[in-house]
């Protein structure tokens, strides 16, 4: 079970948005390379960073910032926001990045995905975001009338490394993650799922080692950690004295 800290990068800092929304931006650091050692250094094991301007502009706006996390941390990062064509994975993966993740192409251009997944075997995700269990797209901008569970079976047997599944609703508001539709996902799907959106506290970290949620590949924290609702030593002891 990985728990994944969150980098969200916004203009070049590092920020957490509420319920996804750009004008609800909060910065909590405006070095993100700095930001990724800290959380290196805390004995995280994977880093988890989105290009939110790239989301919006269907390509990669941060990218300088992600070269400088790539060069400061030795532990795998994963990337979503933007990248929409197989140049830009391959480009993205040739610099270092453990894998990438594939949103709005997922939902526009399903073949892609499947053709990326053949060429980068073990290094294409597909971020699934939800609102109401329907597939919000183009930076949770539009939503589609798409299910969750529909989106991940059309890639079922294709590759997949994993599912980032992130409730819009429970995005950066610390109310819990949704586990009733983030285990049904799970169960729903031989891909293996990232529960998204809404972590709060220390009771969401002893909740990951419960029985029925050990199906999941792990979860990713953001607002927590930056406020302190969550100490990074504790929650990572938890996680590993449950393994």
């Amino acid at each position: 079970m990985i728990l994944f800290p969150a980098i969200d990068l916004k203009d070049s800092q590092c920020v957490r948005l509420k319920l996804g929304d750009m004008e609800q931006a909060t910065v909590f650091n405006d070095d993100p390379a700095a930001q990724a050692k800290v959380f290196e250094d805390q004995g995280f094991e994977y880093l988890h960073v989105v290009d939110l301007n790239g989301a919006f502009a269907g390509e990669s706006v941060n990218g300088a910032a992600v070269d400088a996390i790539l060069e400061a941390v030795d532990f795998p990062v994963q990337l979503g926001g933007g990248i929409r064509t197989l140049a830009h994975i391959e480009s993205w993966l040739e610099k270092g990045l453990a894998r990438v993740i594939l949103g709005t192409v997922a939902v526009r251009d399903p073949d892609l995905v499947k053709t990326a997944c053949k060429a980068f075997p073990g290094q294409v995700a597909v971020g699934i975001d939800a609102r109401g269990g329907k597939v919000a797209v183009e930076g949770w901008a539009e939503t589609s009338e798409l299910s969750a569970i529909d989106l991940a079976q059309r890639f079922e047997g294709a590759g997949v490394a994993a599912i980032i599944y992130t409730d819009i609703d429970r995005d950066g508001v610390l109310k819990g993650i949704n586990w009733p539709s983030t285990l049904e996902l799970a169960n729903a799907t031989s891909i293996p799922v990232i529960a998204s959106g809404g972590l709060a506290g220390i009771d969401d970290i002893r909740r990951m080692t419960e029985p029925d949620a050990k199906i999941l590949e792990g979860a990713i924290s953001g607002r927590a950690l930056y406020d302190g609702r969550i100490d990074s030593r504790e929650a990572l002891a938890i996680l590993k004295a449950a393994a």
